[in-house]
């Protein structure tokens, strides 16, 4: 057996070590999101009755105004205004944390195939930052500016949400390790890494485009890009599967198509579009 071969042979190896280890993770994961799913419901629920019963204290005040002393009142009145703003952040974020715990819910247990009426400007942004907060959490430097475009109007669209959820989530995968990459060898001019996400209605079709000012992509890997295992990161930071899966979800699974223009050490674009059904 040649040496390339026992390469490949060990490399196939880890491949296939990596993808049982992330199937487990995968199962861990579901077992915790449903686990925080239930307090976090308690957290958005109790929020929201606070904020009314904020309300309801505003109307005894009214009704108690001439006999409180002025100051008091006014007191009173900043502190509930203060709860009220707390209590609001509180329940935004709960939504936030409970729409990434119901995107975790959903990719672990969705039916293979099941096209489902989806709000792709919703699910985009919520994976577009998963994206952006899973690399900065293994990055501590990391940091970049995401500039986003979406046409609330745009219907809802067939989708199987955890496939289409996982072809952005490569592609920002993607463009959050250019950037990085990029700063990381950035000395001479001042470079602002910047990622932008643009979704659209074009005729009868949804088109999605993520666009990095990273590194960019050269010729020669232009034409391994959709190869299966092929990965220009280093051992251990990528399986080379990102870019195949996703073509072969956007291409196969929804008819569409994926397009990419780039340009080395200038940007990368990719294109998604599919149709709305």
């Amino acid at each position: 057996m040649s040496d390339n071969s026992k390469q490949e042979i060990e490399r196939l190896r880890k491949q296939v070590s990596q993808q049982e280890k992330m199937a487990s993770l995968g199962l861990l994961s579901a077992g915790i999101a449903h686990e925080i799913q239930n307090p976090l419901n308690f957290v958005i629920n109790f929020s929201k009755l606070s904020c009314k019963l904020l309300q309801d204290m505003e109307e005894v005040l009214d009704e108690l105004n001439d006999k409180l002393p002025a100051d008091a009142d006014e007191e009173l009145r900043e502190i509930m205004e203060d709860l009220k703003g707390n209590m609001i952040k509180i329940e935004e974020n709960g939504n936030r944390a409970s729409s990434v715990i119901r995107g975790i819910l959903l990719y672990s247990r969705g039916k293979d195939d099941e096209y489902i009426p989806t709000n792709l400007c919703q699910l985009t942004k919520e994976y577009v930052w998963l994206s952006y907060h899973a690399v900065r959490a293994n990055n501590k430097s990391f940091n970049v500016a995401i500039e986003e475009e979406y046409d609330e109007t745009l219907q809802l669209v067939k989708v199987i949400p955890q496939d289409f959820s996982r072809a952005v989530l490569n592609l920002m995968n993607n463009a959050c390790y250019a950037v990085f990459n990029k700063s990381k060898g950035a000395t001479e001019t001042p470079y602002r890494p910047t990622i932008k996400v643009s979704l659209k209605k074009d005729g009868d079709k949804a088109c999605l485009t993520i666009e990095d000012n990273g590194s960019g992509i050269t010729e020669e890997v232009k034409k391994k890009l959709y190869t299966p295992f092929f990965t220009t990161k280093p051992l251990g930071e990528g399986t080379g599967l990102g870019l195949s899966i996703t073509k072969s979800i956007i291409e196969q699974k929804h008819n569409g198509t994926i397009e990419m223009e780039s340009q080395p050490n200038e940007f990368t674009r990719f294109t998604i579009t599919i149709p709305i059904q």
